[in-house]
């Protein structure tokens, strides 16, 4: 690495995640996702686990490569194989409270070329299998924090026009600057950040709005809310009580809408990166609740394999504001990456609705989430709808509209 600094800044970082994304405090059991292309970073965040006075930290691999051959010579019925080990280990973690910490440096187009049936079989079959960790993570039971590591093919995709070594240089630089790791205490600027963002969760849920109206380019839609729905920010609580950074970075206020009652069409404004396929030039037909229609001028395979093979995954389960002018819409780099990209504009999306955007959500039973308008499916897959021409309203139940953006910014 040529960035200036850059083993201090990567320690810096290695500390935020695990001091304040995961808050790692004493006795806890910590679950490291990771990339082999990031041991450097993970084992700095192992050591910094320990120092925050984690009694165990484990670590589970993942290689592009590997996972490529792997498909490629693997059948459908291999794939949808999740070992019963596999599954015993994340129950064990669940029941230690573990938490958890996901690396993502995966090349978006690690999987172009493989076959749809297989990517959405084995997608499937995953998450079937990981029914407990996934339902614990979305009800906050667990800590959980998702970031990134900047990876050599994701960096060259980011960056086509520099060398390799200067867009990993790139990459790195950008994450440094949204994680606000160049800030000289990036803890006191995440307290601050979080702040200025629970006012605007505040407004939203004083309102409590029946419905959101969104109008832009490509689309006219018009999404129901739940009662007693519940907008969140930066800062969410375990099943303790302890505070935790979900997306690092984030710039998002979220909920979840009601699942029976969506219409119209919204076109995504960035492309999205799913299964390792990139998924570009989408759009999405609504009426009552369920996507009736999907397009897409790249990957229209695997998006129809998303919305027809997983249960759930016709309905929507979560809407995110975000304004136009955040720091990452600002760069103008579209990242290929989820975590990124949804924090560069507002957002939908498909699938499982989290228990805790409504009140006493993570107190009801998977029946009673659902008949409260919360979503239940086996996947839940975001993708990017805003721009700097979108506007939305907020619908009262008495048929008052209030305005909530305007021209792709806060409108109070």
């Amino acid at each position: 690495m040529t960035l200036q600094n850059f083993d201090q800044l990567l320690k810096k970082y290695a500390d935020l995640l695990i001091y304040k994304g995961i808050n790692v405090t004493e006795g806890d059991y910590v679950n490291i996702q990771t990339d082999v292309n990031s041991i450097e970073l993970t084992r700095l965040l192992v050591a910094a686990a320990y120092e925050a006075g984690a009694a165990d930290v484990h670590i589970q691999w993942s290689d592009d490569q590997i996972a490529r051959l792997n498909y490629q010579n693997q059948t459908i019925d291999q794939l949808k194989e999740v070992p019963d080990y596999v599954v015993a280990e994340s129950d064990y973690y669940i029941e230690k409270r573990a938490k958890r910490l996901a690396i993502r440096s995966t090349d978006p187009n690690n999987f172009k070329g493989i076959d749809a049936d297989k990517i959405a079989a084995a997608n499937k079959a995953k998450s079937i299998a990981m029914h407990k960790m996934r339902l614990a993570t979305q009800a906050n039971v667990v800590s959980w924090t998702v970031a990134a590591a900047a990876g050599q093919a994701w960096a060259q995709l980011v960056f086509p026009d520099k060398s390799p070594e200067d867009a990993l240089d790139a990459l790195w630089d950008q994450i440094f600057k949204t994680t606000r790791v160049y800030e000289e205490d990036p803890i006191k600027a995440w307290d601050d950040h979080e702040a200025k963002l629970q006012e605007k969760a505040k407004y939203l849920n004083d309102q409590q709005f029946d419905q959101l109206h969104y109008t832009g380019p490509g689309t006219d839609f018009t999404v129901g809310m739940p009662k007693n729905h519940v907008w969140e920010s930066a800062g969410s609580h375990n099943e303790a009580g302890q505070i935790f950074i979900a997306n690092m970075p984030t710039e998002e206020v979220f909920t979840a809408p009601d699942s029976f009652r969506a219409q119209g069409y919204v076109s995504a404004s960035k492309p999205l990166s799913y299964g390792g396929v990139v998924i570009d030039g989408m759009k999405f037909y609504f009426e009552d609740g369920k996507v009736t229609k999907v397009e897409a001028s790249q990957g229209q395979a695997t998006l129809e394999k998303l919305v027809e093979e997983n249960d759930g995954a016709r309905s929507l389960g979560e809407v995110a504001l975000v304004p136009h002018k955040s720091p990452i819409s600002q760069s103008n780099i579209i990242f290929f990456n989820t975590l990124f990209d949804e924090n560069a504009s507002n957002h939908i999306a498909l699938g499982q609705a989290y228990a805790t955007s409504i009140q006493d959500g993570t107190k009801m039973s998977q029946d009673q989430l659902k008949a409260a308008g919360l979503n239940r499916s086996t996947v839940h897959v975001d993708f990017m709808i805003g721009n700097g021409q979108m506007d939305i309203d907020g619908i009262k139940a008495d048929g008052s509209v209030h305005p909530i953006f305007r021209n792709g910014e806060w409108a109070f």
